[in-house]
């Protein structure tokens, strides 16, 4: 996970300071937020809707990188990685680097406050970063509407955004994201079943920006 609403001297920085170094040392890319099968999940849905491979995607909060990295070896060849931490930005250059993904762009900023030549974007796509808005101690509430007006400022109109969540239901989302979005689908998660009622972990909905 990472996430642009913590300080640089976060937890989530020295996590991802380990990561780097672990990378350095061994090659090893670090932990994949909600495991492989997002990832599919998320492509499978993008070559489904026969979305243009030269389409702009923006990873909100990517992290080390790697759904950027198998989106391009899916074809896909406009694909930008942002991150609040500097730290998670080395890590994704080290990996792009290491897979020969030199199209890949990556940029340190700030979600919440995104800068201006962070526009235009045909699809969004955010794997916990969100979530990370809904753990924020300070003004947690605040912040979830700041992340949805940097949405609407980011994301073309009639723009996908995909988001995978562990904090959230269905019900939840759609309320957050009610003002400029519509939902699309829900795309299939792995359920569990606990005391006899089942249900789902993790929540992945498909919105496009009104």
């Amino acid at each position: 996970i990472s996430s642009p609403f913590f300080p640089p001297n976060s937890s989530w920085d020295a996590a991802y300071e380990r990561e780097l170094q672990t990378f350095q040392d061994i090659g090893d890319t670090g932990e994949i937020w909600f495991g492989e099968e997002s990832m599919v999940r998320i492509i499978r849905w993008l070559e489904k809707h026969k979305v243009p491979l030269d389409s702009s995607v923006l990873d909100i909060g990517t992290g080390n990188g790697v759904l950027l990295v198998e989106l391009a070896k899916s074809g896909y060849t406009n694909l930008t990685g942002i991150d609040y931490s500097p730290s998670a930005i080395q890590l994704s250059e080290k990996v792009r680097e290491k897979e020969g993904m030199s199209n890949i762009k990556l940029k340190v900023e700030d979600f919440l406050a995104p800068s201006a030549e962070l526009s235009g974007f045909d699809i969004c796509i955010d794997k916990g970063t969100f979530d990370a808005v809904s753990l924020d101690p300070s003004d947690a509430v605040g912040k979830r509407k700041l992340y949805v007006a940097s949405l609407c400022r980011v994301l073309k109109p009639e723009g996908f955004f995909l988001i995978t969540s562990c904090n959230w239901t269905r019900e939840e989302l759609l309320n957050e994201f009610r003002e400029g979005f519509e939902i699309l689908e829900e795309l299939p998660t792995p359920k569990f079943c606990f005391g006899g009622r089942i249900g789902n972990s993790v929540t992945a909905l498909v919105f496009q920006r009104k």
